[in-house]
């Protein structure tokens, strides 16, 4: 039994690598984000600007969460419709 690449499936091929990259950057992007995020209560006004960095830092880290589901829900998508196709191009080539 060989197996043969179709165009269709060269094409989900790539498609489903260009998502996991993108969702590999993203994921190393957050975690470098999260790494400078600090868990600190800020009582006085002196400090109010370090407040305000970690704010912006929470909305940055926030705003990467529906990119990184998207990513990750269509990486997986592809690679269980790739799977199929290959069972199903396997399972033709018994008959």
């Amino acid at each position: 039994m060989t197996w043969t690449w179709t165009p269709l499936m060269l094409g989900l091929a790539i498609v489903w690598g260009v998502f996991t990259i993108g969702l590999i950057l993203l994921l190393i992007y957050r975690s470098t984000l999260t790494m400078h995020e600090d868990e600190q209560l800020y009582l006085d006004d002196a400090n109010s600007h370090m407040q305000q960095e970690q704010t912006e830092l929470l909305v940055r880290v926030n705003r990467l969460t529906l990119p990184v589901w998207v990513f990750g829900a269509g990486s997986g998508v592809l690679l269980l419709v790739l799977a199929g196709m290959f069972i199903y191009q396997g399972l033709n080539a018994v008959q």
